[in-house]
């Protein structure tokens, strides 16, 4: 889980880089909004505003990684992952013309991350400080306790929206897919103030990867 092209970084905007990263999903929110009680009719096939702003989401969201790659000059491999499974289960959402596909994705997508800082764990390593490592110098011990607990809640977001798109409406699911999950994750960030406080290093004294 490192970085592509990190060597290749460069200055960029951070309000730019926030508007890629999180534009997509406000513009998925608001295609539903405006599409949920229409439907497009194409080669015989008719699809609800649902699928259409699925479709219209993938498009952007991979023209908004191939702006981040060309903004930054990288590109993380957790991006990588996230787009192919976005183009993945996008396509069969489409070509089904079955929104459970697309309902599935955030699922697959943290089940697969937790899966992975699993694996890493078992080693006795944090694959999460190989990705963040240079953002947020820190103790060995404490990439450790926030691997292991962002592991856990993964998993219980993974858990989190299986029951929300398995019982709930499709309005109720992009809203939980487009501000609940991204809420979740800026307030989980915030409860591990302390574990930064307590480990954190000067950006001098960070260990090498």
């Amino acid at each position: 889980m490192t970085n592509f092209a990190d060597k290749g970084a460069k200055p960029y905007d951070n309000r730019l880089k926030l508007a890629l990263e999180y534009g997509p999903l406000v513009l998925f929110l608001l295609g539903y909004w405006l599409l949920k009680d229409k439907s497009v009719t194409l080669g015989g096939q008719t699809y609800s505003g649902f699928i259409v702003s699925t479709a219209v989401f993938v498009v952007i969201f991979a023209a908004s990684i191939l702006a981040l790659w060309r903004l930054t000059g990288k590109i993380a491999a957790m991006q990588i992952m996230t787009l192919v499974v976005v183009l993945f289960m996008g396509g069969l959402t489409v070509w089904f013309n079955d929104a459970h596909f697309i309902k599935m994705k955030p699922t697959i997508i943290y089940v697969f991350f937790a899966a992975a800082l699993g694996v890493g764990l078992l080693q006795g390593k944090s694959y999460l400080r190989l990705v963040m490592g240079e953002a947020i110098p820190m103790q060995m011990e404490g990439w450790m306790i926030l691997t292991r607990r962002i592991a856990v809640f993964f998993i219980v977001l993974a858990g989190a929206n299986e029951i929300v798109w398995r019982n709930f409406s499709d309005g109720t699911w992009v809203a939980f897919k487009a501000v609940g999950l991204t809420l979740a994750m800026f307030a989980f960030l915030l409860t591990q103030a302390k574990v930064l406080e307590r480990y954190g290093l000067p950006k001098d004294d960070a260990p090498k990867s």
